[in-house]
């Protein structure tokens, strides 16, 4: 009798009696072929059926997994009088939980709907528990509330040898001030990252940021939205795009125009280093580590009671030593950190430790939301004052006018194209009895860029002009609120140095901007305050009412700081 090969064989043993002559005659086998992508293994060996087990997992560790399947399921498990089969398939983690999500109803933000293609399996194994926190945040039922780590992979920064060379950063441990102020600052440098919406080292790094923050002092928000700006300019949507962006090779032309820096796991960048590429990528280990990948086996909840037998069983199978080698030819880690044979680190990787653990759900989507809001496209008016007031100095030779079109020119450096802006200035009788004037109506920056830093550039104080500042901003409100956006960010930015001393008084503004404000329509104010005139009390009670915030920098120095600060405010806040 030939060898039993599949399910439906076993079947029709089984329905013709033949049960005890199969056993007996039957030889331990295990029959491995493609199946979707991923490779079926069947152990059979006087089965009564088989177990069908579904696996979907993270591609830097399949190989690995299906290997140890494979071994495993040659020792002839059973559940009961059942033999078991595994299919494991490489699958992105992103469109594993794109088809769960889908399949319960639900919707994770900045992931998308599923491709369609991709099926729930009954275990998931994604790169990340990451990936876990951002279901539960949306529903704590649809993955399980804990899943044990098999492999890890430390989150470092990549960048090209000779870059890292000339910039001291070769083989060190890095202080994230020391990165985002270069990243942030400077100029030659071209970042890359993951969209981290869909990938677990962005998020990772993001976390980090997020982290450290507090720590960087009055420079940090500035930092941080300019290093996110930094990084979208070198977006991809996966890592193979995103690593094909380094230099190519060693001319002074590919590494000034490739990547220069990106965050990725120890795996990508060790397996990218195995292939011999013409410009190797080092590592660097930024001080704190972010939170690794530690790719959990996840059992599904709700599937059968003798899969989630079967499941348990290969986990507790993917452990020791024999599986440690594995992961090593894979360039990953062991759970617990440690290193099987084969697998050569950097010498500035840490030493095997305690690793970050995983953050709660509400942290990773702080995280997130700081991508989406610094990221998202915005719809803005700003409004600049060039009232008398704005003649006076803040500094030797330094007026609050020059001061605050300096921090605009340079924050329209970093919208994207993809914002909508506009520019209006105010004083008082700017056009007849109107206290403001329009320079560029709000409209795409991929067509009027040129015009709004012209427009910018030609601002100077009216030395006659008072501050009409209220009847301006409600006027701004009303104007932005028109033309409302919901793909957009809305807001009204305010740079103003003086009091409101025309047009109407601060009760009326509150009182209309109560009676316009739409809810479910936000319009976010945002009013930054140059110099010591501006009366701070006055414009909380504004942005009490629409949301945003006020700023005051009082030093010419902050100024470039706080503009940023107010552009990287979150939405409702």
């Amino acid at each position: 009798m030939e060898p039993v090969r599949g399910r439906h064989r076993a079947n029709s043993l089984r329905s013709n009696g033949l049960r005890a002559l199969a056993a007996g005659m039957l030889l331990p086998l295990v029959a491995i072929g493609a199946v979707y992508g991923g490779y079926r293994y069947i152990a059979q060996a006087g089965c009564d059926g088989t177990l069908h087990l579904t696996i979907a997992a993270s591609p830097e560790i399949a190989p690995a997994v299906k290997t140890g399947a494979a071994r495993w399921l040659k020792t002839g498990p059973k559940v009961g009088s059942e033999c078991i089969s595994v299919d494991v398939n490489a699958v992105q983690s992103a469109d594993v939980a794109a088809a769960i999500a889908d399949d319960h109803g639900v919707k994770i933000d900045g992931l998308g709907q599923s491709d369609g293609k991709t099926e729930v399996p009954q275990v998931w194994i994604p790169d990340s528990s990451i990936w876990l926190q951002r279901m539960r945040a949306v529903r704590d039922d649809i993955v399980p509330t804990a899943a044990t780590s098999l492999a890890t992979s430390p989150v470092v920064l990549a960048i090209p040898e000779p870059t890292a060379k000339q910039m001291g950063w070769l083989d060190t441990k890095l202080n994230w001030s020391t990165v985002l102020q270069r990243v942030a600052t400077d100029t030659r440098m071209h970042p890359g990252i993951v969209d981290p919406d869909r990938d677990s080292v962005g998020v990772a790094t993001l976390i980090t940021m997020n982290t450290v923050l507090p720590s960087l002092g009055a420079q940090g928000n500035a930092l941080t939205v300019g290093a996110v700006k930094a990084f979208l300019g070198g977006e991809s949507e996966l890592p193979s795009d995103m690593i094909a962006h380094f230099p190519r090779d060693t001319s002074p032309h590919s590494l000034s125009t490739g990547l220069t820096m990106a965050p990725m796991s120890e795996q990508q960048l060790l397996s990218y280093n195995a292939n011999d590429p013409p410009v190797p990528l080092a590592a660097a280990y930024p001080n704190p580590e972010p939170v690794a990948l530690d790719f959990p086996f996840a059992t599904m909840p709700r599937i059968p009671t003798d899969r989630a037998t079967a499941a348990e069983m290969l986990r507790a199978a993917l452990t020791g030593p024999d599986f440690r080698n594995l992961l090593a030819q894979q360039q990953l880690r062991a759970s617990d950190g440690s290193i099987g044979t084969g697998l050569t680190l950097a010498p500035s990787a840490p030493p095997t430790g305690p690793l970050t653990p995983v953050p709660e759900a509400g942290v990773v989507q702080k995280a997130l939301n700081l991508w989406a809001e610094v990221t998202r496209p915005a719809r803005m008016l700003a409004v600049m004052d060039v009232a008398g007031s704005m003649a006076a100095p803040v500094a030797p030779g330094v007026s609050k006018e020059q001061v605050a079109v300096g921090a605009a020119r340079s924050g329209l450096q970093l919208f994207a194209d993809s914002w909508e802006v506009g520019l209006w200035s105010f004083s008082t009788n700017m056009n007849g009895n109107q206290d403001y004037r329009q320079l560029v109506p709000i409209g795409p920056l991929t067509a009027q860029r040129d015009q709004m830093d012209g427009a910018l550039a030609g601002l100077a104080p009216n030395p006659a002009g008072g501050t009409g500042l209220y009847g301006t901003l409600l006027a701004a409100y009303k104007t932005v609120q028109t033309g409302w956006d919901d793909n957009h960010l809305n807001s009204v930015v305010i740079v103003t140095g003086g009091k409101n001393d025309s047009g109407i008084g601060l009760s009326q503004l509150i009182t209309s901007l109560k009676n316009i404000q739409n809810p479910d329509e936000p319009v976010q104010v945002l009013i930054i305050g140059v110099g010591p005139d501006v009366n701070a009390s006055d414009l909380n009670q504004i942005t009490a009412v629409t949301g945003g915030a006020v700023f005051l920098a009082t030093d010419p120095s902050q100024i470039g700081d706080i503009f940023l600060r107010a552009l990287a405010l979150p939405a409702g806040q």
